[in-house]
């Protein structure tokens, strides 16, 4: 039940991060505020496609 995805920031587009969810639960896409290596700052993370 649960599938890989990927987060991609709001600000440079860049795919940062690897993780899990669980469709079930969380059937629309989600996001996150994590930190963004490229833009050095916190920022929403969205699911990619």
């Amino acid at each position: 039940m649960r599938t890989k995805i990927t987060l991609q920031c709001t600000e440079c587009k860049q795919r940062n991060y690897d993780t899990m969810k669980n469709k079930k639960n969380d059937p629309d896409r989600i996001d996150m505020k994590k930190f963004c290596k490229f833009c050095r700052k916190h920022t929403v993370h969205k699911e990619a496609k």
